[in-house]
C-alpha cells in the first residue's frame, strides 16, 4: 500500500470528524449571533469618517441607480460606461468606494486569491500589485484608481444611507429615499450590495457590560491601537487583549497582536484549516510583458483547474489549484487503473476516492503544525477536524509561528461558546481573563436579500417585499439577478441562484456586464419597463433543480460554518441553490438569454410612460 494515502485509519477519522462537529451543533444555528443594531449600532461606525459630509438633499430623476460602491457596483458602473449609459448614481453608505476593502482595514489584511486574478481590471487602471497576495490597502487603491479613471466619483452619494426602494407603478421607476432626504427616481436599478458585509456579533451574555474597549474587526480602531494595516500597533504595549474568532480575519490580525501586545487571549471554537500562503513579490518585469488580454485567460484557467477541467498548464499554481486539482484527480481515479495511480485509489467508488484524498491533505496539514508548534497541547488544539471544503481554506506565513511566542495564550473551547463576559473580562470554564480590550473577528451575517443583507427592503408591485418572499428560503428569480414583480430591478454579485466561484471577482464580472448590457439596451430601444414572468422563474428554477449537486450529506457531517448554516443545512445553506453546472456555463446560459431568451421569459413595456398616468397600449411580450 502507498503510505502517502494510509498513514490513517478512515473509519477512525471519520468517527472523529463527526465527533468534532457534534461538540459544536448549536439548536439556534445562524440565530446564535447579534445583529449589530439597536443598543448595539455603535458597533457599526464609520471609524474611517473624522468629519460628516455636508450636503443638501437631491430631488432627481436617473436612468439607474448603482447601489453600492463596492467591487459589485464599481464594475457595474464601469461596465454602464462602456455602454455609453452615463446617466446614473451610485449610492454608497461608505465614504468612498472600496466595498469590503473600505470597511476592513485591520492589520495584517490580505487577500487569499491571487491578485493578479482578483484584482479586476489590472490593465485598464494600469496596477501592478507588489506581491502576489496583496495587502487590504493597496486593494482599496486599486478600486479607488478605477473610480477616478472611469469618472465615477462625481457620480457617487457617499455617507448616503439607503431606508428604501420602492416601485412606483405610475412613472415605471424606482423611487429611493435616504437618510439625507433624498428622493431619487430611477427607471433601473442594479443594486450590488454584497452578501458578506453586514458584521455580527457573537451573542454572549454581559457583552454590553464590559468596560474597556471592544470593536468589531470591521471596524478597527487605530487611534486606539495605533499603528495600520500593515501593523505596528504601539497602542497596544503593555494591553491585554481577547481575539474572539478564529476564522480568516482572526488568523490574519493575531502574528501582530503578538507583536505588540503584553498578552493575547486567542479565543477558538473552532480550529481554522490553514495552509501555507508562499507569498512573494511580483516580477514586475514578468507582469508589464503580459500579453493583452492575459487577466481573463488567467482567470479562466484558475477557474479550470480548480474544478477539474483539464489545462495546458496552472498558471496560478498555488494552495487553491494544487489541493483542488488533486482532489478531482482522485475522483476520476474511482473506477479505471492507470500507471500514476494510487493503488489505494483503484475500484473504489468516485466519492470515496475523494474522501481519502482528503483525509490525506488534512492529515498534511495537521502534521504541518506539529511541525510549526513548540508546545504539543498547543498544536494539538490548533488541529481541524474536518473535511476541507467544510469551510474556507485559509492561507498564511505567519498565524502558526504566533502560538510560539510567549506574549499568545490559546483558550481552546472544545466548539462551545465562551460562558459570559464582565467589565473586566471574558469566563470560560469558570476561569476569568482579565483583558484591556476584546476584538470580535466574527464575521458577517450570509444575506441574499433584503433586510438580512442591507438595512432596506425592495418594495416591488402590490407590495411585494424581497425579504418576506425569500424569508422561508429561495423562492424564485430568473438568473438569481432579475424577479418577477420587481421590473427593472438588478441583483449583482449574489450567489443565490446563480454559481459559486472561490474567485468572487468572476461572477462579479460577468454579472455586472449581464446586467449592464440588458439596461442599456433598454434605454436605447426605448423600453421602460423589463419584467421577467412568473413562468420564467418557474423555468429557470427547474434548470437549478436539475442541475442540482446534492450536498447534503457532506454538509451535514460538516462542522458548523456559514458554509452549512450554522449546522442547519439545506436551502438556507451557503450552497443552498446554486447552478450545478458551474461558472462557464452559467455565463453561457447567460450569454444565451440575452440573444434569444428574454424574448420569451420578459414583459416589456415600450413607451415612454409619464408621471402620473395609466401603462395602457405599451404592454406586449417581446
Amino acid at each position: 500500500m502507498n503510505n502517502q494515502v494510509t498513514t490513517f485509519d478512515p473509519e477512525e477519522l471519520r468517527k472523529k470528524y463527526l465527533d468534532e462537529r457534534d461538540k459544536r451543533l448549536n439548536a439556534l444555528g445562524a440565530e446564535q449571533y447579534v445583529d449589530i443594531k439597536g443598543e448595539f449600532a455603535e458597533f457599526a461606525d464609520d471609524p474611517w469618517v473624522k468629519e460628516t459630509l455636508k450636503r443638501d438633499p437631491i430631488d432627481i430623476d436617473t436612468d439607474v441607480a448603482v447601489l453600492g460602491g463596492g467591487m459589485a457596483g464599481i464594475l457595474s458602473s464601469i461596465s454602464l460606461t462602456r455602454r455609453g449609459v452615463t446617466d446614473f448614481l451610485i449610492i454608497e453608505e461608505a465614504a468612498d468606494l472600496g466595498g469590503t476593502w473600505y470597511w476592513n482595514r485591520y492589520p495584517g489584511i490580505r487577500c487569499d486569491i491571487e491578485s493578479y486574478i482578483y484584482m479586476p481590471l489590472l490593465e485598464e487602471a494600469g496596477t501592478v500589485p507588489t506581491e502576489k497576495y496583496s495587502g487590504g490597502a493597496e486593494i482599496l487603491a486599486h478600486f479607488q484608481a478605477l473610480g477616478r479613471k472611469f469618472d465615477l466619483y462625481h457620480r457617487a452619494l457617499f455617507q448616503t444611507r439607503i431606508d428604501n426602494a420602492e416601485w412606483h407603478e405610475g412613472s415605471a421607476r424606482w423611487l429611493i429615499t435616504t437618510n439625507r432626504g433624498d428622493t431619487i427616481r430611477a427607471r433601473f436599478v442594479i443594486a450590488g450590495n454584497g452578501f458578506l458585509h453586514r458584521p455580527k456579533l457573537p451573542g454572549i451574555p454581559g457583552i454590553d457590560t464590559f468596560e474597556g474597549k471592544m470593536f468589531h474587526t470591521s471596524r478597527w480602531d487605530f487611534d486606539y491601537t495605533g499603528g495600520s494595516s500593515e501593523g505596528g500597533l504601539t497602542g497596544l504595549e503593555g494591553k491585554r487583549v481577547a481575539l474572539i474568532g478564529a476564522g480568516a480575519t482572526g488568523i490574519q490580525i493575531l502574528p501582530h497582536l503578538a507583536e505588540s501586545a503584553e498578552q493575547v487571549y486567542f479565543f477558538q471554537r473552532t480550529p481554522a484549516a490553514v495552509d501555507a500562503r508562499n507569498n512573494k513579490a511580483t516580477d514586475r518585469d514578468w507582469f508589464v510583458n503580459q500579453p493583452r488580454g492575459w487577466q481573463r485567460e488567467r482567470m479562466h484557467n484558475f477557474q479550470a483547474t480548480i474544478m477539474g477541467i483539464p489545462v495546458e498548464s496552472d498558471l496560478v499554481n498555488d494552495c487553491w489549484t494544487q489541493s483542488l486539482s488533486a482532489l478531482w484527480k482522485s475522483f476520476g481515479k474511482g473506477h479505471t487503473e492507470s500507471a500514476d495511480q494510487d493503488e489505494d485509489f483503484v475500484g473504489l467508488p468516485p466519492e470515496d476516492s475523494v474522501q481519502l484524498a482528503d483525509f490525506a491533505h488534512m492529515e498534511r496539514l495537521r502534521t504541518r503544525i506539529d511541525k510549526i508548534l513548540n508546545d504539543p497541547f498547543t498544536a494539538e488544539s490548533l488541529k481541524p477536524w474536518y473535511n476541507l471544503l467544510c469551510k474556507r481554506p485559509l492561507f498564511s506565513d505567519d498565524y502558526l509561528e504566533a502560538f510560539n511566542k510567549p506574549s499568545v495564550k490559546l483558550v481552546d473551547t472544545q466548539g462551545r461558546s465562551v460562558q459570559r463576559i464582565t467589565k473586566t473580562g471574558i469566563v470560560f470554564d469558570d476561569v476569568e481573563y482579565d483583558v484591556d480590550a476584546i476584538l470580535f473577528a466574527s464575521g458577517f451575517r450570509v444575506g441574499a436579500y433584503g433586510a438580512q443583507a442591507n438595512s432596506y427592503t425592495f418594495t416591488g408591485r402590490n407590495g411585494a417585499t424581497l425579504e418576506d418572499r425569500w424569508k422561508s428560503g429561495l423562492s424564485g428569480s430568473v438568473h438569481g439577478t432579475q424577479f418577477h414583480d420587481f421590473p427593472n430591478l438588478h441583483i449583482v454579485g449574489s450567489l443565490a441562484h446563480a454559481v459559486s466561484s472561490i474567485n468572487y471577482t468572476l461572477l462579479a464580472e460577468e454579472h455586472a456586464s449581464h446586467s449592464a448590457e440588458i439596461v442599456a439596451s433598454c434605454l436605447q430601444k426605448k423600453i421602460s419597463v423589463m419584467e421577467v414572468t412568473k413562468q420564467a422563474e418557474g423555468r429557470w428554477m427547474n434548470i437549478l433543480a436539475e442541475s442540482a449537486i446534492d450536498r447534503s450529506n457532506f454538509e451535514s457531517e460538516c462542522t458548523p460554518g456559514y458554509y452549512n448554516n450554522e449546522g442547519k443545512p439545506g436551502k438556507a445553506s451557503f450552497f443552498g441553490q446554486l447552478y450545478g453546472g458551474g461558472p462557464f456555463e452559467y455565463f453561457e446560459r447567460l450569454k444565451e438569454w440575452r440573444t434569444f431568451g428574454w424574448i420569451e421569459d420578459t414583459r416589456v413595456i415600450s413607451q415612454e410612460v409619464e408621471e402620473g398616468t395609466s401603462q395602457v397600449g405599451a404592454t406586449h411580450k417581446s
